[in-house]
């Protein structure tokens, strides 16, 4: 028999807030963090607008030294972890330290880094650059730097599973305690993607809202309306703790994770499968993975991406997953607030959900005027729902054609 894995901590660094507090403060209000670009000059590009975190100190909220030989990516994961720890009242100084892991997720890691190194390469060679850009940009230096900063030694992975790598890495973690590898995992995922280059790439491939003149409203999860995700940076990290430990200790559990599904569309790089067959399968493997069925859930906290194509397949999926009892479960995401911070939104929406179960409030949809009729859908209002959830599908996709997701239950006695 597999163990029971509870949600004891929740660290945000986001667009919209910093803290749990701040992050579900600012959901009350139709406020969007979206603005145009001042990190770099956009102008060179057709997309110019995103989501940055302006209020965000390495220094104030890492040590010095440790602000100093990190990224921005590995800094934010940081920071998202201390939140995570202290929310959770865990001191990891009293736990086996191979009995604790970290499972993250990134789309680029320490990629806008290493931009920055080129530039200094191209004018400065090879004594201009930083001797740490090697430990940057590499794929696990998200994970290892968590594991490093506390000491610890159980399982650590980083996935780079695009836009689906946060949510993937919660999954994975909710195994390694379901199964006993770990007591405790740090799970989450994070991205700093917003430099020249790395943002251009993807405003060359037209992925990106061109809504340069109205940047708050960019972001349209399901609206008829979209044109593209607004790009943006972040983390979150959720403690997940055996229940029974998490019971004894006497932890506040915001929920439990049920439920893991994970597939590959095997298509397309960019687009989804037409007939959306396994994001269906992604999302159905969640609810047998929890032996849930349709009727217990309440609210889906969808992908939302404000892609034209991504939005309507999802739509349609949940539909087809959910059957009539979509006429009555709430859909919303959260990226009309926040954008899109590609590997770390996941994390940041299932934070969010987390905390849905617990302040019975389901957030709604921001700048969805005219919704798709794909799927025909109950969407929640902009000012949300007040209800609590008995359960959660999250659902995450990510380029390459990954999908995960992951039901979350409100918890029991």
């Amino acid at each position: 028999m597999r163990r029971r894995v509870v949600i004891t901590g929740l660290g945000l660094v986001t667009p919209i807030g910093i803290g749990r507090d701040a992050v579900w403060q600012r959901l009350h209000q139709p406020h969007s963090a979206i603005a145009t670009i001042t990190r770099f000059d956009p102008s060179p590009f057709r997309s110019r607008v995103a989501a940055q975190i302006d209020d965000f100190d390495p220094v104030a909220a890492l040590s010095a030294r440790t602000a100093r030989r990190t990224d921005r990516c590995s800094q934010l994961a940081l920071a998202a972890t201390q939140l995570a720890l202290d929310d959770a009242r865990l001191d990891l100084a009293g736990e086996s330290p191979e009995r604790v892991g970290v499972m993250m997720g990134t789309a680029l890691g320490g990629i806008g880094f290493a931009e920055e190194e080129n530039s200094k390469y191209l004018t400065g060679g090879l004594r201009a650059v930083d001797p740490l850009l090697a430990l940057t940009v590499f794929g696990g230096a998200v994970s290892c730097n968590v594991a490093i900063a506390h000491g610890i030694t159980g399982a650590n992975s980083t996935n780079a599973m695009s836009c689906a790598s946060g949510t993937m890495a919660i999954g994975q973690g909710f195994r390694a305690v379901a199964t006993g590898e770990a007591d405790v995992i740090l799970a989450g995922g994070s991205d700093a993607p917003l430099y020249p280059l790395c943002f251009g790439a993807f405003a060359m491939i037209r992925a990106m809202s061109s809504r340069n003149d109205d940047p708050t409203t960019a972001s349209r999860p399901f609206d008829r309306g979209r044109d593209g995700f607004v790009m943006a940076e972040g983390a979150a990290v959720l403690v997940l703790e055996a229940r029974d430990r998490a019971i004894a200790r006497g932890a506040r559990i915001y929920g439990e994770v049920a439920g893991f599904g994970l597939t590959n569309d095997a298509h397309h790089m960019t687009q989804p499968r037409p007939d959306g067959r396994e994001v269906v399968r992604a999302m159905r493997s969640a609810l047998a993975d929890a032996g849930a069925t349709a009727a217990e859930v309440d609210w889906v906290s969808a992908h939302g991406s404000s892609t034209t194509l991504n939005d309507a397949s999802e739509a349609t999926a949940i539909r087809t997953v959910l059957g009539d009892e979509a006429d009555r479960i709430w859909v919303s995401g959260s990226k009309g607030w926040h954008g899109h911070a590609l590997g770390a939104s996941g994390a940041m929406e299932t934070a969010i959900a987390a905390m849905s179960l617990t302040e019975g409030w389901i957030p709604g949809l921001l700048h969805c005027d005219e919704p798709v009729t794909e799927g025909h859908l109950r969407f929640a209002p902009v000012e949300g729902v007040q209800t609590t959830p008995r359960s959660v599908l999250k659902n995450s996709f990510g380029f390459g054609g990954v999908n995960a997701a992951l039901l979350l239950r409100r918890s029991a006695d």
